[in-house]
């Protein structure tokens, strides 16, 4: 079985080593290519810069933060959800954001979850792993995604 791709849009270094090694733990060997901005996320998407010769086809699900330095989360998600290729990718906003207007905004936007990251570390772990278990083997992928090559490296980041 070939195993789906997951882009994780986060800046913070700490919640990347954390949602990786939960994903790992929970033997979630899904291939996650890791983007520290929202420029970066969009060029992975886009194919573009550093990222014009990457592999074809969408991840399965988008893990996206929304305080993130040079292009916010909400603005990555507006670009993705406006392009009739792009909409169809599942994006799940994984933020400490409790704001309420945050919530509405994303949700009007058409984002597809909205969770707000734990404090817990165990908390966090659980999370972690219902969104990997969900996403990446439950749900069944849009088309256009593409499962990348078979691979034994598990979880990995670019």
């Amino acid at each position: 079985m070939e195993l789906k791709r997951i882009l994780l849009v986060e800046d913070s270094i700490n919640d990347v080593e954390l949602i990786l090694t939960s994903l790992a733990e929970n033997h979630l060997g899904n291939e996650v290519v890791v983007v520290r901005d929202g420029e970066e996320a969009l060029d992975y998407l886009y194919r573009r810069g550093l990222y014009r010769l990457r592999r074809e086809g969408h991840p399965v699900v988008v893990l996206l933060d929304l305080k993130l330095p040079k292009i916010d989360g909400i603005e990555v998600l507006a670009q993705l959800k406006a392009d009739p290729e792009l909409r169809v990718v599942p994006v799940v906003v994984l933020t400490s954001s409790r704001e309420e207007q945050d919530l509405t905004r994303c949700y009007e936007l058409g984002t597809n979850g909205y969770v707000v990251k734990p404090i817990d570390f165990l908390e966090f772990v659980e999370v972690i792993k219902g969104l990997g278990l969900f996403w990446a083997i439950i749900n069944e992928p849009p088309p256009g995604s593409i499962p990348p090559a078979r691979s034994s490296q598990g979880v990995a980041g670019i």
